[in-house]
């Protein structure tokens, strides 16, 4: 699998993001660097234990990570939950948790099969 096709099967843009950081070899470690990051545990732990400051921190260092790494519907899905949780709206964000889920696994999925596609 390539990096390409990595983020077709993530819902991604790699044009986006190759136009950006202008280098393969850096998308790819940056890319590879992402499931590491506890922002989503962290999300959950919050939500949780009914922290909607920290579950807003969370979100939006998620988003950002993902407007920057052109992970398109992730970065969607967790834009609506970031607004929901700025505005303080559990019911809300506990309806847009489900999609951000699902968009997660998606994006960590194509990741793994990258990883272990191309022996990293």
């Amino acid at each position: 699998m390539t990096i390409r096709e990595c983020y077709a099967a993530l819902g991604g843009d790699y044009d986006d993001v190759i136009g950006r950081l202008r280098s393969e070899r850096l998308v790819q470690k940056f890319v590879l660097k992402f499931p590491e990051d506890g922002s989503y545990a962290l999300l959950h732990s919050s939500l949780e234990a009914g922290n909607t400051e920290e579950a807003f921190r969370a979100a939006h260092t998620i988003k950002g990570m993902c407007q920057n790494l052109g992970f398109t519907q992730l970065a969607d899905s967790g834009s609506a939950l970031t607004e929901a949780l700025r505005h303080g709206d559990a019911a809300q964000a506990a309806a847009l948790l489900p999609k951000v889920d699902e968009d997660y696994a998606a994006v960590t999925a194509a990741i793994l099969a990258f990883k272990e596609s191309n022996g990293l």
